[in-house]
């Protein structure tokens, strides 16, 4: 059984899908973070030519000793948020993993920005999670996770998961989300530029740049106008691309 917080995740047909989904060569690395009790890892490491697992919980080694034996597996015990990531070796190539649901969207925008490496990613997350990961510019849940993924990746809704399958049954729904490395990601200033524009969702894109940035109101409307777009935009009116035009513009 894997882990999702305090509930296990049971059906052994959906650990085979995920494997599936990972769509693995038998020369890929994948990183695996929270381990549970090693049910997908040991499917991982029989598809993969490495396997690194990360978990938080020494309390599951005893659970983990078959997966620790395993001649291509690899454990790090600690917070996968705190880890250097950037150190494995050798480096993942794709993530395949049940995330810790508390830190998923942070987990996510680390892999991608410390390990370019990772080429794609087959996730488990709570399905408010992948619906904002993969949100469209002008919607409700479209927000600066999003901005920042899709600048970085393709992102897709591979399938629901039905709360069944946990026991005990989890109160929220859950999902497979799958993203695709299509560039290297956000640079630390345009990252700066999406938040801070998020920050302040009532407020005009300019404006919540003003709040962060003292000085920057009359630039920022400035460009946004020799961009096409009205001075008074907010920051969901932008779509991925135009966040990093935008940012590119203010640095001159």
């Amino acid at each position: 059984m894997v882990r999702l917080g305090q509930n296990f995740l049971a059906d052994p047909n959906l650990l085979d899908a995920i494997v599936r989904d990972a769509e693995l060569e038998p020369d890929d690395v994948v990183l695996e973070v929270g381990a549970g009790e090693g049910v997908l890892s040991e499917r991982l490491a029989a598809a993969a030519a490495h396997l690194h697992v990360v978990e938080i919980d020494r309390g599951l080694e005893p659970a983990l000793e078959r997966v620790i034996a395993l001649p291509n597996v690899e454990l790090h015990w600690g917070d996968a948020m705190k880890l250097d990531l950037g150190a494995l070796e050798p480096a993942p190539n794709a993530m395949v993993a049940n995330l810790p649901y508390s830190v998923a969207t942070p987990l996510i925008l680390k892999t991608i920005e410390e390990l370019p490496s990772l080429g794609r990613w087959t996730v488990m997350v709570q399905r408010e999670i992948a619906d904002r990961l993969r949100a469209a510019p002008g919607s409700r849940t479209y927000g600066a996770p999003s901005a920042i993924a899709q600048l970085a990746c393709e992102v897709e809704l591979l399938r629901p998961v039905d709360p069944a399958v946990f026991k005990p049954r989890p109160r929220v729904e859950s999902a497979i989300l799958r993203l695709r490395r299509t560039g290297p990601g956000t640079d630390p200033p345009t990252r700066a530029l999406i938040r801070a524009a998020f920050a302040h969702r009532r407020k005009s894109l300019a404006r919540s740049l003003e709040h962060a940035e003292a000085g920057s109101l009359g630039p920022a409307r400035e460009a946004l106008a020799e961009m096409g777009l009205p001075e008074d935009a907010r920051a969901e009116a932008l779509a991925p691309e135009q966040f990093a035009a935008l940012s590119a513009k203010l640095r001159g």
